[in-house]
């Protein structure tokens, strides 16, 4: 935990180059480094052009301060940011000489702990800092927005009130044990904690959307050696990304790239051509395509169009369904022209004909890969909530306390075992939102931040 204390520096921009550097200043000492150094405090909230000098007094370089005081300020604590050029040398001029003047370098994710300590924002949020950031999707920046603006932290708030407002039932019961729990009281009480579970599992359901929006739709480019794979996805990632020849197995290990289809991100991955045949290393190629199938979310099956199908291997075959697979009849270009395709889709599959080599049916290849990644998307209500593996862990702990609650309401259990399901039920959703203090928790979440951030 920081030491709230101290007052931090750190630059807040990549290290290199550029146009523009920031520096990020926060504690309570903050003001008076601001007019040691600028010679004045400039007002609250306003960009103020000035010169930065360091302790001997010399002129570092012309900047653009704007100072927040605390607690209208991100972190909650008086806070500067400094924009200076963007020469490295500037730049580390300057945090050296905050570091003089006796500020403290700033830890990963120092400022969102911060923030998160003074109540600027909760555990979710500050989390959700960090989604945004490495946003890589339309969906995934869309998606961490609505969690940094609250809407995780809301529907948190009514389960939480829910559990709360159940447990005052139960425990005014434990206190007056002579008086019988009126039915009507029953049936409310069983009403809201089997409302309580089910909105805990609308948002374990959103899991598996927030694995896919943080890292990526697996894609998988499947099929018979030579059938264009390396081109297609060279055409898709719009570069010559994998090794093309018109040999057999040329691709022996996959290859991995991202791109977009629409707001979605997929990873693209490469395979090995499926060769029943294969031997040596080809055949290692081979194992790792199998490999890659059983982890995939989408597949794109590239089919000669001028060859007849190929017979798909059992392992592929079990996989692919009309909503995870897309058929890709390549090398259109090698048929005459309005020829049907040789090949064909297995029953059941939507299908694009194209041409890797001049570019046919690419469009329209795009829109239906985005049509079928949309079907994996799932959404919670009118939100895009996405909930990561730490809310997915302890949600399953609290989804098994709340239905061992509910199966005690249904079948009249003891008050004070029903009671300790929903205590506990209580303390793991207050994990979501930081209400329960856990410090390794909270140390070992905010180091995985950038520092600066």
């Amino acid at each position: 935990m920081p030491r709230t204390t101290d007052t931090l520096a750190a630059l807040a921009t990549p290290a290199g180059t550029s146009a523009l550097a920031v520096l990020r200043i926060s504690g309570p000492d903050t003001a008076s480094v601001c007019r040691a150094a600028l010679g004045r405090t400039p007002p609250p909230r306003r960009a103020t052009h000035a010169d930065y000098r360091d302790l001997s007094g010399a002129v570092v370089d012309d900047v653009v301060a704007t100072y927040m005081p605390g607690p209208r300020s991100y972190t909650g604590e008086d806070c500067l940011e400094v924009s200076c050029h963007g020469s490295p040398y500037i730049a580390q001029r300057i945090l050296a000489d905050l570091l003089a003047r006796g500020c403290r370098p700033a830890q990963p994710g120092e400022f969102t702990q911060r923030a998160f300590l003074n109540g600027r924002m909760d555990l979710s949020q500050a989390e959700a800092v960090m989604d945004l950031i490495q946003a890589r999707s339309e969906r995934a920046l869309a998606s961490a927005q609505q969690v940094l603006r609250g809407a995780l932290s809301r529907h948190m708030k009514e389960l939480v009130d829910g559990v709360l407002q159940s447990l005052a039932t139960v425990e005014a019961y434990i206190d007056f044990p002579d008086e019988d729990l009126p039915p009507e009281d029953r049936g409310r009480l069983e009403a809201r904690v089997a409302s309580v579970l089910e909105g805990a599992e609308r948002l374990l359901a959103t899991g598996r959307t927030g694995t896919l929006l943080r890292e990526g739709i697996v894609t998988v480019i499947v099929g018979e050696p030579n059938a264009g794979k390396s081109s297609l996805l060279n055409r898709l990632v719009g570069s010559e990304r994998a090794i093309v020849s018109p040999e057999p197995g040329t691709t022996r290990d996959f290859i991995e790239e991202r791109m977009s289809a629409g707001p979605h991100g997929l990873r693209l991955v490469d395979t090995a051509g499926l060769n029943p045949c294969a031997t040596g290393i080809e055949r290692l190629g081979i194992e790792k395509t199998l490999e890659r199938i059983s982890g995939a979310d989408l597949f794109l099956l590239v089919l000669d169009a001028s060859r007849p199908s190929p017979a798909l291997a059992e392992a592929l075959a079990s996989r692919i369904t009309p909503s995870n697979t897309l058929v890709v009849l390549n090398k259109m270009d090698l048929l005459a022209a309005g020829a049907p395709p040789v090949a064909s889709a297995p029953a059941g599959l939507d299908r694009a004909e194209v041409s890797s080599l001049t570019g046919l049916g690419l469009r329209e290849l795009r829109e239906r890969l985005e049509r079928l990644a949309e079907g994996l998307q799932s959404t919670f209500g009118e939100e895009r909530i996405a909930i990561n593996v730490r809310h997915a862990h302890v949600l399953e702990q609290a989804r098994g306390c709340l239905a061992a609650a509910l199966e005690k309401v249904r079948t009249g259990g003891p008050p004070e075992l029903l009671a300790s399901d929903l205590r506990g039920a209580l303390g793991f959703l207050g994990e979501i939102s930081g209400k329960v203090d856990n410090e390794r928790v909270l140390d070992q979440l905010f180091t995985s931040f950038c520092i600066g951030k």
